[in-house]
């Protein structure tokens, strides 16, 4: 089971409360008036992770995203920067008329920074925190890995604010790039089952109020581990990114081969 803590109430609860088998979350995006930026993206990034973790323990996930008076090439350039972030579609996006079915009975509202949400919506809320400063060519800069965006973003918890500095975005680009090395090479070694205790320990931190900055400290020190065969290493991180979403195995198969 799944808990969080509504930040209306302080309270940890286990979702979903009403559809046992179903989750249904509502994120909540403000008026946009300039261009796509990660600010946009952390709550709609928020859903997919929840929904992500969700399916991992079992349960089907349905999203809504609102967002008021969004014109429609901004509502194209949100659907494009949030497939470039490996955001998966929300089955409904419009303002809030058009997806009030849906979020009149989300177990979950997902509340962007300064978006509102009327006191007497039901359901746990998860409000997410701001992202500074705002990129000055959008939510990645040129030539950046999209996904070095989500790695940054994930390395937070969601109630925490954000600096998207160069310096932090770089550190992200650099550690996804090392990762999908490391994990390129353990491919060529025998596979081997995911350790029992790290998996438990994976489950426990997502299950945690979605506690994925604990489960990217968990994976750096399993990459690091001797007792951990190659094999086991790529069955985890294979496996654990069907959370993250960050493409790591993406270099299997490309690894250049040595000329006899």
């Amino acid at each position: 089971m799944l808990r969080i803590t509504d930040t209306r109430t302080g309270r940890v609860v286990e979702i979903p409360s009403a559809h046992r088998h179903l989750l249904r979350i509502c994120v909540h995006l403000p008026a946009i008036d300039t261009g796509i930026g990660m600010a946009h993206l952390r709550a709609p990034l928020v859903g997919d992770v929840l929904a992500r973790a969700a399916e991992l323990h079992g349960l089907q996930a349905l999203t809504a995203l609102t967002t008021p008076d969004l014109p429609h090439d901004q509502t194209q350039a949100l659907d494009r920067a949030m497939a470039a972030l490996g955001i998966h579609p929300p089955a409904t996006i419009g303002v809030p008329q058009l997806t009030e079915t849906i979020c009149a009975a989300a177990d979950v509202h997902i509340l962007a920074y300064d978006a509102v949400l009327p006191d007497a919506a039901d359901g746990a809320r998860i409000e997410v925190g701001q992202v500074s400063p705002p990129p000055p060519d959008g939510f990645a800069p040129a030539g950046t890995d999209p996904l070095a965006v989500r790695m940054l973003l994930l390395g937070h918890a969601y109630g925490v604010p954000v600096m998207a500095t160069g310096s932090v975005l770089a550190e992200a680009r650099r550690t996804l790039t090392h990762w999908r090395q490391q994990v390129a090479e353990w491919a060529q070694q025998p596979s081997r089952p995911i350790p029992a205790d790290e998996l438990r320990q994976a489950r426990a931190v997502l299950a945690d109020d979605l506690g994925v900055p604990a489960l990217l400290d968990m994976l750096a020190d399993v990459a690091t581990r001797a007792d951990v065969p190659a094999g086991a290493k790529f069955e985890t991180f294979a496996f654990l990114d069907r959370v993250l979403g960050l493409d790591l195995v993406r270099e299997v198969g490309h690894q250049h081969q040595a000329t006899p």
